[in-house]
């Protein structure tokens, strides 16, 4: 009797957090894999309200390049 309620609660409380763990970590790898070329960064800024120059669009997909995320 004991058994038939606590193995089912047991597996969901770790598939659940197994699932956020994994979910974390794909999410991060997402982040680190995502890359945006100088139009995509021009549209995106134009679309918030600012106009970039060249030099003002390769310092920011430097910066894109070069950003870490915590682990």
């Amino acid at each position: 009797m004991f058994l038939e309620i606590f193995i089912p609660i047991a597996t969901l409380i770790v598939g659940l957090i197994g699932g956020f763990f994994g979910g974390v970590f794909y999410l991060k790898k997402q982040m680190t894999n995502m890359q945006m070329d100088e139009k995509q960064l021009a549209q995106m800024a134009k679309s918030m309200g600012m106009n970039l120059n060249q030099k003002q669009l390769k310092q920011m997909s430097q910066r894109m390049k070069n950003m870490k995320f915590p682990k």
